[in-house]
């Protein structure tokens, strides 16, 4: 099977209404893509147009571009968060017994639809847009299009997933505590948080409808443009919309946490990955470190403060009438808003003030915020196992921004070895979109990053590469602990010139220990690779004094492999003058 390319919504858009292409042309190409991925991942969607009502949609754009109009968004697939109205489709926030019809699209939806965008479908989410993680859905779970073992992210997960398998060109999120910033690192996607109030919510099921903020992802920051030049402006139905403004932003000084407060969730690869952003960053601006603790008491106040009542609010009819119908760990973080007092909402009020004014003044020591998206990621077993703790890590550097009334998009920063995505954000005060969008494309072109790795379309695990030098080899006595894991053979290698050999003493069957020395020699072995469950009931069968560590190559990779703890080699012969196992098997025959 072979992956569909991205689409980008501008160059559709410019092919339709130049008839290059037609919307015609691009609905049947999507209807496409949508068979080929439904295979694979059919979770992604809740509910979808009908193919004779979206090709009868994509005629009716085409009639109008051969009248003689120029439609921004001609004949552009797009998808929509299921608890975001679509005219024609229900809403049903991920929630069966909640779902209703809506008279009509919500304003960001019929905006698009006005400028020739064709709506493909409603997207799966984490249930009321509670959750980072897109777990949370009796629809199923959506997976990271890269690594099926790992979370697309959340709560907008649908919506990532479908534009990372290149079913859409771009998508509509939501985001209350970073929805639409945590599934676009995840999934090598900009995500972008335009300012409360500039893009309308009218036709949104609220979470915390005084800061939610309805969101697009895409594959580049040209189309964000494009989107936002659609959507954004004033919509007198939604009580918290507000004027269009563009506030211009400096890029010489970039807050970033202190070096204490970068917590990485025992992941290396991000802390790496986080450093050479700010390495990238720093070419242009200083660096300026500062005390976050501010920022992440707002945090808190979201999910540990009177503003869980809020998410409460929007969930009362269900959550008294019909509560079984909730989802158990959804529904563990709402019911404490059932207790909170008028008082409780107060003071978190009067203290999310004094936040706010500490935030503010934080901008005449710098122009904008660049910190991580996510500290890391996990496996969708991994969330399901502990929802809430893990759940809270993907929040630490996003559950602030919407609090403290900021813009924020969220951008590629590097891949992981698993093919997940690592992001940064730039952050900036209220009504400094356009401005983090052009210090977007000043780093994006300087980092140059890789392209995006191929889509998973296997339900591939990770894997683990495992390398061998005795008794597991090809055609000795314990090769069949790899065959029967259904092992893959890499390669034949050579460690760096820095190990010795020894065969161990009254060893059976015979084994060698492998040591690593600063006096040593390049040792053959062979590579294999195991998936992670594979490779975790491979090591419980290791016996001491022989261990699985790190072992580093001649090319300097560095892969797992057997290791020896110095009882190891008592009563050993050293046979690294051999160069491998294989000569000394063939010396004692």
């Amino acid at each position: 099977m072979t992956a569909p390319d991205r689409r980008s919504a501008a160059g559709i858009a410019a092919d339709v209404n130049a008839g290059r292409s037609s919307a015609v042309a691009q609905a049947e190409e999507t209807l496409a893509r949508l068979a080929f991925y439904d295979a694979i991942q059919p979770q992604v969607w809740i509910n979808r147009t009908a193919p004779g009502d979206l090709l009868a949609a994509a005629r009716a754009i085409d009639v109008r571009v051969a009248a003689g109009e120029v439609l921004p968004l001609a004949g552009v697939p797009f998808a929509v968060k299921d608890n975001i109205d679509v005219a024609g489709l229900p809403t049903t926030a991920a929630c069966p017994a909640f779902a209703y019809d809506p008279a009509g699209s919500a304003e960001v939806v019929a905006r698009l639809l006005a400028a020739g965008a064709l709506c493909v479908g409603k997207t799966n989410l984490d249930q009321f847009a509670t959750g980072l993680n897109g777990t949370r859905s009796p629809y199923g779970a959506p997976r990271n299009a890269y690594n099926l073992a790992y979370v697309s992210g959340g709560s907008s997960s649908g919506s990532a997933t479908a534009v990372s398998a290149g079913l859409v060109a771009f998508a509509l999120g939501t985001d209350t505590a970073g929805s639409g910033r945590v599934p676009a690192a995840f999934q090598h996607l900009i995500g972008f948080k335009p300012t409360k109030g500039r893009w309308s919510t009218s036709g949104l099921v609220p979470a915390c409808r005084t800061i939610d903020c309805i969101t697009v992802f895409t594959g580049d920051t040209a189309d964000v443009r494009l989107i936002d030049g659609v959507i954004a402006g004033y919509d007198a139905a939604d009580p918290y919309s507000r004027p269009l403004a563009d506030r211009p932003l400096g890029h010489a000084r970039i807050g970033v946490p202190l070096r204490h407060q970068r917590v990485f969730f025992g992941d290396p690869e991000s802390e790496y990955l986080y450093d050479r952003a700010l390495e990238v960053l720093g070419q242009s601006a200083e660096i300026v470190e500062i005390d976050i603790e501010p920022l992440l008491e707002a945090a808190r106040l979201l999910y540990e403060g009177p503003w869980v009542a809020e998410r409460t609010a929007a969930m009362a009819g269900i959550l008294a009438g019909n509560p079984d119908a909730i989802d158990p760990t959804v529904r563990e973080v709402v019911e404490p808003g059932l207790t909170m007092s008028a008082v409780d909402l107060f003071n978190g009020i009067y203290r999310m003030a004094e936040l706010k004014r500490h935030a503010d003044e934080q901008w005449d020591k710098v122009d904008l915020l660049a910190f991580p998206t996510a500290g890391t990621t996990y496996r969708v077993v991994e969330l399901k196992a502990a929802p809430v703790a893990l759940n809270s890590a993907f929040g630490r550097y996003t559950n602030f921004v919407n609090l403290l009334d900021m813009a924020a998009v969220a951008v590629p920063a590097g891949i992981r070895t698993n093919a997940t995505g690592f992001g940064i954000t730039l952050i900036g005060p209220a009504d400094s979109d356009r401005a983090l969008l052009d210090i977007a494309d000043t780093y994006l072109a300087r980092a140059d990053l890789p392209s995006p790795p191929p889509l998973d379309l296997e339900g591939k695990m990770q894997t683990v590469k495992l390398a061998v030098v005795g008794a597991h080899l090809e055609g000795m006595p314990l090769h069949w602990q790899l065959t029967s894991r259904e092992a893959r053979f890499v390669g034949a290698f050579e460690t760096a010139p820095n190990y010795r050999l020894y065969a161990m003493a009254d060893s059976v069957p015979p084994k060698p220990a492998l040591v690593h020395s600063a006096d040593g020699a390049p040792i053959k072995l062979e590579v294999y690779e195991l998936g992670v469950a594979e490779f975790g009931s491979f090591v419980v069968e290791v016996p001491a004094p022989l261990a699985i560590g790190t072992v580093t190559l001649a090319d300097g990779t560095s892969v797992k492999g057997f290791v020896a703890e110095p009882r190891a080699l008592t009563g050993a012969q050293d046979i690294t003058a051999l160069g491998g196992w294989r000569a000394f098997i063939a010396q004692q025959a």
